[in-house]
């Protein structure tokens, strides 16, 4: 088996579906498997899962509800495939992305040794995109793609790479995977990755930035989601200080008066710093 897809979900069968039915169409169907992981017990996607079939194979089982890393470790211990690709369950590959990922571990092992590969991700248009996903996008304050650009089809540098590793679509080697896991006691959402992305980068593992490795993001998002949303990003960085004293993406000094000032703009980054920040002080 060349790749396994690890897919961690929670209580959605029908974006869960569509997923699948993505991977379905794959041009290298044929060299993967699929490892689906419910955080937490999930009656409706086992039934969805149990009444339908796909032409690859698929493993399928729950564990106690706990958060996207730890279903994610759980899936790697599954998996039989030599590279591991994590996405979300709303991330749609393009037919050819797997191919992509394949054959760019291919390339990178041979000239560098073990290395991961971004691959790229936009918004689905067919939700509707809205102002604030439009905004987001553009400024880098969920998926920064568009500060990366110059890095397309070639290595992350390893001072900003931690911020990249995003486990919505990435690949690597099993066994990078398997000696990499991501933490268990981070309990609140954000943040995981950009730690696991600093242990990648310690060990040596570079990132690589394969723009061509395409995928639709099926997840509309509206003010009020991204302003919440924002609040638990600054909550959880407080807690991910409490565990990782030397963690650098709290803003200090003049960033956060910078931050403090910006917070009272009656704008999209005001409104989002605002949000953050009441976070980071709750």
């Amino acid at each position: 088996m060349d790749l396994s897809i690890v897919i961690p979900t929670h209580h959605r069968p029908q974006i869960l579906r569509r997923t699948l039915d993505h991977i379905e169409k794959q041009t290298v169907r044929e060299k993967l498997e699929v490892v689906v992981v419910s955080d937490g017990p999930d009656d409706r996607t086992a039934e969805m899962i149990q009444n339908l079939s796909w032409s690859f194979p698929l493993q399928y089982f729950s564990i106690p509800k706990s958060q996207q890393g730890a279903a994610r470790n759980a899936g790697v211990q599954k998996a039989r495939g030599k590279i591991v690709l994590f996405i979300g369950d709303d991330i749609f590959l393009q037919k050819d992305a797997c191919e992509k990922h394949l054959r760019t571990n291919e390339e990178c092992r041979m000239k560098n040794g073990e290395c991961a590969i971004l691959g790229s991700t936009m918004w689905d248009p067919h939700v509707g995109i809205t102002p604030v996903m439009r905004w987001l996008e553009e400024t880098g304050w969920q998926f920064g793609y568009s500060k990366i650009k110059k890095h397309a089809h070639d290595f992350i540098p390893p001072s900003l790479q931690h911020r990249f590793t995003y486990a919505s679509h990435l690949s690597l080697p099993w066994k990078v995977a398997n000696r990499f896991p991501f933490r268990e006691d981070m309990t609140l959402y954000g943040w995981e990755d950009t730690e696991w992305g600093i242990r990648l980068r310690d060990a040596g593992i570079h990132l690589f930035y394969q723009p061509d490795a395409r995928s639709l993001h099926h997840h509309r998002i509206e003010l009020n989601d991204s302003l919440t949303r924002m609040q638990t990003i600054g909550t959880s960085l407080r807690h991910m200080e409490t565990l990782i004293p030397a963690f650098d993406r709290i803003p200090r000094g003049w960033k956060w008066y910078a931050y403090r000032v910006i917070s009272f703009l009656p704008t999209m980054r005001g409104r989002h710093c605002h949000a953050l920040m009441k976070g980071l002080t709750k």
